[in-house]
């Protein structure tokens, strides 16, 4: 409801506003996703559902009503050098808003029927979010995410119908996991699949990958840095909650979801080899990223420590990877060759770029690593160390590439003159300072955290 008010209100604030005062709805925006924050705060511990058993109040929800404001509020800083004067400003900050509320909804969703709106509410924002620049490049990210997510979206809204028939008219998780277990396999199989297809678009997994890399390209960089984070912790969090209750003598979803896990990670690293655009390169390593995260969603309900361990790896990753689009906002170039010299001109950004990258490779002792970790100890335990060999395989691999762009950075001196004061804000510096510095720190607070969450689920 906060979410849901601030949109509005930052929204009427821009619409009497003069251009020169937008930053007035910058500051409603701001305000509205600390408010929900704090409003998380006291449902620290909670473990129950409301309206209608619709929507679940637990350590997965909390998590994510922390975490999701948290990275809006970075991707508003990183945007500050980019929207900022910009006529069409405060419609960035409604729908940053607005796609924060579809992902907080999406992490929560304990009924298909929810799962659908909150599918819709989160994908229109980023259709939006991708054109925002209504440039000739915009337009064309702004089509493939909206076509591609309009396809798998009714895929989605029939594979809930279809799973909502079969379980007898239950559309709740409380009444749908008596119901599929009972339901005909065949049928059962097909809505899974459905409703699989939809959150893939969401999470960037493969098959429904092929928006990312050219709408991360296509789109501003403070978009792009949105478009791959905030839908991710959403989405991914809702197939979790999902497949707790597919029954798995019906379907062997674990042996789908694994195998879309090693496929993810292995085309998302081995594209990225060639990427010399540094958006594109940031783009298949998300979707890498994904197959990981992935891992603990293909032991769900087998393994005792994949919701923690998915918990973990979604913090590390939010941080880490708006701290690589942070620096990238602060020096953007179209090249990896454009940040040759970097490390002599800019020491702090490279120091920021040198922990993010490392940081999404999983190099100790960055919170990425922490997860990671988690991550392959929970696949472990729940029977699949072969796709712990191939995601160690993976991650070995994705060392290269990121090294790519390291390299030009550490050598020689580029003699061109610097980028304009625009994009080099405050707020821009304090995003990717705060960014760069959780990603490093991350790793200590993941313990405690962890643990916090398993208490939780013993409850």
């Amino acid at each position: 409801m906060v979410l849901l008010a601030g949109a509005v209100a930052t929204l009427l604030t821009g619409a009497f506003l003069p251009r020169d005062r937008q930053w007035m709805a910058r500051g409603v925006a701001v305000a509205a996703l600390v408010a929900a924050v704090a409003a998380t705060l006291p449902a620290l511990g909670a473990r129950r559902t409301v309206y209608g058993h619709s929507y679940a109040i637990d350590a997965a929800t909390t998590t994510a009503r922390l975490l999701i404001p948290v990275a809006a509020l970075l991707v508003v800083g990183i945007a500050s050098g980019r929207v900022a004067g910009n006529r069409r400003e405060t419609e960035f900050h409604v729908l940053t808003l607005l796609a924060t509320l579809g992902a907080v909804l999406l992490a929560g969703a304990s009924d298909l029927l929810l799962l659908a709106v909150a599918y819709l509410l989160s994908s229109v924002p980023l259709s939006a979010l991708a054109g925002w620049a209504r440039d000739r490049r915009g337009a064309e990210a702004a089509l493939k995410v909206y076509l591609i997510g309009a396809l798998l979206g009714v895929a989605l809204l029939g594979g809930a119908a279809l799973l909502t028939g079969v379980a007898g008219g239950a559309s709740d998780y409380d009444r749908l996991a008596d119901g599929l277990a009972a339901a005909p396999s065949v049928a059962v199989a097909v809505g899974v699949v459905g409703v699989l297809a939809g959150l893939l678009f969401k999470i960037g997994a493969v098959p429904g990958h092929f928006w990312v890399p050219d709408a991360v390209q296509g789109a501003t960089i403070p978009a792009g840095a949105l478009l791959t984070t905030i839908p991710k912790l959403g989405g991914l969090l809702a197939a979790y909650r999902l497949f707790t209750v597919v029954p798995v003598d019906v379907v062997n979803w674990p042996l789908l979801v694994a195998v879309l896990a090693a496929v993810s990670m292995t085309l998302g690293n081995f594209a990225a080899f060639g990427q010399a655009d540094p958006r594109r390169l940031l783009a298949y390593s998300t979707v890498s990223q994904v197959g990981y995260l992935l891992m603990a969603v293909a032991v769900a309900g087998r393994a005792d420590r994949a919701l923690p361990a998915l918990l973990a790896y979604l913090a590390g990753y939010a941080v880490t990877n708006l701290g690589a689009f942070a620096v990238l906002a602060a020096e953007p170039h179209d090249n990896l060759a454009g940040y040759r010299g970097l490390a002599a001109r800019r020491s702090w950004s490279a120091a920021a770029l040198v922990i993010c990258l490392l940081g999404l490779v999983g190099t100790p002792p960055t919170a990425v690593f922490a997860g990671k970790l988690l991550v392959f100890t929970a696949a472990w335990d729940g029977g699949l160390a072969w796709l712990v060999v191939v995601a160690a395989a993976n991650t070995l691999a994705s060392l290269f590439y990121y090294l790519r762009w390291l390299v030009p950075a550490f050598s020689g001196v580029d003699r061109r003159p610097a980028l304009p004061r625009a994009t080099r804000r405050r707020a821009l510096a304090v995003s990717g300072a705060v960014a760069a510095g959780a990603a490093l720190l991350g790793a200590v607070a993941t313990v405690p955290v962890y643990r916090l969450v398993e208490q939780t689920l013993q409850r």
